[in-house]
């Protein structure tokens, strides 16, 4: 059997079918993990929302709503509601500002607007710093580090800023982005419970002209 010469064809051909080899592959892989990764991604994103609301027994997933921010993009709000009643709400914030790039967190808020809890989603920040955001806010120890029972009716800031919250060690500017995605978070929530308030007001006028 002659042997395939070394020629630019051949090397090409050799290429092409390589590529088409591999690709065929990654999607196979692609279509075989879909499922499970979305499955994963969805028990995750309930997780949260039931660490960051009090106990409900809607689907908040399925209630959603998009809600403006004042930075003029949006954020997904999923209501917490118990015997039809809201009894709070989980934002899913995002920022850019972090020190290896997005950070997601849920944040959830109480009926008064107060932080109830929160829980990091997704972040890149340098293990031992920036990453110890998952732990930090919420030191029940040290309540200068924590931003639960806060209502950021005022911008949080760390206290380098002229805030009120200790800012994590060698690490400002994950804090800073933290704060950030929970600054957003909360004028979605403000948004929304201003919107959900004025429905209930023309609900009201409507059944009163009855």
């Amino acid at each position: 059997m002659s042997k395939l010469q070394s020629s630019f064809p051949n090397m090409a051909l050799s290429l092409i079918t390589i590529t088409m080899i591999s690709a065929a592959a990654l999607g196979f892989v692609f279509e075989l993990t879909k499922v499970p990764i979305a499955d994963s991604q969805r028990e995750r994103q309930l997780k949260a929302i039931r660490i960051v609301t009090p106990a409900f027994d809607n689907s908040p997933a399925r209630e959603q709503s998009l809600v403006a921010t004042s930075n003029g993009d949006s954020l997904i709000i999923y209501p917490a509601k118990r015997a039809g009643n809201l009894v709070g709400v989980a934002v899913e914030s995002t920022t850019n500002k972090g020190f290896s790039g997005q950070i997601k967190i849920m944040v959830g808020f109480n009926s008064d607007g107060t932080i109830r809890n929160y829980f990091v989603l997704q972040h890149a920040e340098t293990p031992g710093l920036g990453s110890k955001m998952q732990e930090w806010f919420r030191d029940s120890v040290t309540a200068s580090r924590s931003v639960l029972g806060l209502n950021p009716v005022k911008i949080l800031k760390v206290k380098k800023d002229g805030g009120c919250v200790d800012a994590i060690t060698a690490a400002t500017i994950s804090s800073r982005a933290f704060l950030d995605a929970i600054n957003r978070a909360y004028s979605a929530y403000r948004n929304y419970a201003s919107a959900l308030t004025s429905d209930n007001n023309l609900k009201t006028e409507m059944e009163a002209g009855k």
